[in-house]
């Protein structure tokens, strides 16, 4: 199964695609007796949007079993947001995945020095996935080193793709229109395997399920 862990295309909602929603979106599949994988959270270009209210109501959909990752979450230097707004909200939503026991997806812009002191800090147990990663080895290096998987999508930076373990390698197609079956097609041809071989993002997904129904 070539799983695609982030996506915002709604016209791909299969049963190997994790749509990622915003909270208004969310809750209309709440609501609803839609079928599909889902991820939910507080984008640091929304931090300034957060209330406790919005929390709560996170809180609420997150328990759904459809919603399978929290996120995309995380901080970004180069947004408007002040910094210690998004790491607030940030904050907040590790704990919900700890919580919750479901991973993060993480959007990470010129902060991973800061993203790697509070993974030090917190120690969570719950897995990091850094989305739509295009960092040079040298990032990618220190980003595995403290245990956060790597998802590529349509750009990358190939030696980094190199150097990912299989079994912290995702593929996602994020806002691309491109097949996930062709990024996974490029990634294989890095790796020298076959694209089936890539199978970390159908475990994750397997086991998020399972953990779901316990």
């Amino acid at each position: 199964m070539l799983v695609n862990i982030h996506s915002h295309q709604n016209n791909n909602t299969s049963e190997t695609t994790v749509l990622s929603l915003n909270l208004t979106a969310a809750e209309k599949v709440f609501s609803s007796d839609e079928s599909g994988y889902f991820s939910v959270g507080f984008h640091p270009w929304e931090s300034n949007e957060f209330t406790k209210e919005k929390m709560w109501l996170l809180e609420k959909i997150i328990k759904d079993d459809r919603f399978l990752f929290i996120g995309e979450c995380g901080l970004d230097k180069k947004c408007d947001i002040p910094y210690q707004q998004q790491l607030s909200v940030f904050l907040q939503q590790i704990a919900l995945s700890e919580s919750a026991k479901k991973p993060l997806i993480i959007h990470c812009v010129s902060c991973f020095n800061e993203l790697f002191e509070i993974k030090k800090e917190l120690q969570p147990q719950q897995l990091w996935i850094i989305h739509g990663f295009r960092g040079k080895p040298q990032l990618a290096q220190q980003t595995l080193k403290n245990d956060c998987a790597l998802s590529y999508g349509e750009h990358f930076n190939e030696e980094s793709v190199k150097l990912t373990p299989i079994d912290k390698l995702l593929v996602e197609t994020d806002e691309s229109n491109m097949p996930v079956a062709e990024i996974y097609n490029r990634l294989s041809q890095i790796k020298s395997c076959k694209p089936t071989d890539l199978t970390a993002g159908y475990l994750l997904l397997k086991a998020n399920i399972k953990q779901n129904k316990l």
